[in-house]
This record gives C-alpha cells, structure tokens and sequence, in this order.
C-alpha cells in the first residue's frame, strides 16, 4: 500500500484498502490505520504519509523509556501523548466535527474520548502492551492490563487513572444522578466497535445540523465495519428514505430482513418494505 493517496483517484484506493483491512480477523486491524482510512474519506485529497509517520512518532516516543509495571506505562504513554506532543479532550468544542476525524485531531491535538483513546491504544499496543477500550456509555476510556493486574484511565482528562468511584462519577456524569456502572460498561470493544463507535459521533452530529446525506455517508461507513448489523442497515433505510433514495432505502430494507435476529424486527421491516413497493409501483 502506497503511504498517501493520488489526487484523483484517492476515494477509491481509500474504500478499496478498508474494504481489505475489514475482511480481515478483527485483531489484525490495525486500529490507527483504519481510523484513518476512515478520516480520509472525508479529506481523499489529502496525503497519508504525515499523519502515518506521526503515528510511528507516538509509538517511538512511549518505547524510550522504561516500563515495569502498569503505572509506569501509564506514565510513559501520557508523557509522549499529553506532556510532548500536546494532546487534550476538547472540552470547549466538544460537539465539533473535526473531534472524531482522526487526521484533523492530530492536527489540533483535541478530539473526542474515543478519537483520543485510539491513540493511546496505538501507543500502548505498538510496544506489544495489553490494551483494551471499554464499552463505557458516552466517554471512552481505556483499561491496561499486565499479567493479573489492572488499570482503567480516561485518555480525554490526559490519561488520568479512574478508580471504581471515578467510574461511578462518570457514569453518572453522563447518563443522570440514577446511572449507575454495570458489567456491560466495562466489558472490552472490539476494533471495529471502536471505528462504529467514532463514526457514530460523526453521523449523529451530521443529524444534528440537517446533513442526511453526511449522515448516510458515516453510516456506511460503519456497515463497511459491522455489515452484519442489521440496526444500522434500518437505520440506513430511514435515512435513504428521507432523501428520496427509494431504492437504496429497499435494499437496505432486505437486508433487515435477512439479518435481523427478532420476528418484531423482520415484521416491521417487511411493513416498511411493502408501503416502499406502492411508492415505486
């Protein structure tokens, strides 16, 4: 693979190599890479090799030091990320498109929780750590492990280590006084849940400002991640059928049909499908 796109004929080479990279085991993802395959899809004029070569930098900068154990790492990580190359969480454009594009938050050195946690996973698993990012609703956070040992840190606060009280705040911080931590926020993401979960902050801040069509473009994208998720295929249906793309909309409809795991689902998608044939008949 070249290390940056030709000018005209970058869309494709980014699709086809995602394309690639997803028909692959999910741990042989290269997370950072597909990050920013997913980012150039929105920038295919611009080149690779930067971003690429900083990419190697993080992951240089971690191996100068010394880790025994998992605080040292944790150190070692947020010396190279925050204290020397300057990353933070954005707090005070927190909503901003340019957070959960992986190319423009190196840039910036801001980005969303979970932009900012695929790097620190990038600088922890190029050294051949254990690293996992965490189902935690709303903010991303990363857990490091070391033989039995444990530890859970918020790549957005500076890699600052969470304790269970700090968790137990978090969660609370983002879904109300009465949410509380379950099993099911601490279990691992794979990487293609990551990759959906950054493309999802895109699609729903495109929703925000009335761009269905970027919408369906991130929503693609993450069916080219899970193209067994029948969720995002009727959501990708709505959405093809407020724009008018009726016949993308009966597809995407078929594809419910075949995948989804409930008769509720299936029921419903066949109503929607069936009111779309009058429409086009």
């Amino acid at each position: 693979m070249s290390r940056g796109w030709p000018s005209a004929a970058g869309r494709n080479e980014i699709v086809a190599a995602l394309a690639v990279m997803c028909q692959g085991a999910d741990e042989e993802i290269g997370l950072a890479e597909a990050a920013l395959l997913l980012a150039a899809l929105d920038r295919p004029r611009v080149g690779l090799v930067r971003y690429r070569d900083h990419l190697a930098e993080i992951a240089a900068g971690v191996a100068t030091g010394r880790a025994e154990d998992l605080e040292q790492r944790r150190r070692l990580v947020n010396r190279t990320l925050f204290d020397q190359l300057g990353y933070a969480g954005d707090r005070a454009t927190y909503d901003d498109l340019q957070n959960a594009n992986l190319m423009r938050v190196i840039d910036r050195r801001r980005g969303l929780p979970v932009a900012l946690s695929i790097l620190y996973l990038h600088a922890v698993r190029a050294q051949g750590w254990e690293a996992e990012a965490l189902r935690f609703p709303g903010h991303v956070v990363v857990r490091l492990g070391m033989a039995a040992t444990r530890m859970v840190v918020d790549p957005f606060a500076g890699g600052q280590r969470l304790e269970p009280q700090d968790l137990r705040r978090l969660a609370k911080a983002v879904g109300g006084a009465a949410a509380e931590v379950t099993p099911a926020h601490v279990e691992a993401m794979t990487n293609r849940e990551i990759l959906v979960r950054l493309q999802n902050n895109i699609k729903v801040r495109r929703l925000q400002s009335g761009d269905r069509e970027g919408a369906l473009a991130a929503l693609e994208s993450m069916l080219r991640l899970l193209p067994g998720a029948w969720p995002l295929w009727r959501e990708a249906a709505d959405l093809h059928m407020r724009i008018g793309n009726l016949q993308a909309a009966t597809l995407a409809l078929r594809q419910v049909l075949d995948l989804a795991d409930g008769p509720e689902a299936r029921f419903e998608a066949a109503q929607a499908l069936q009111a779309l044939k009058s429409k086009l008949n």
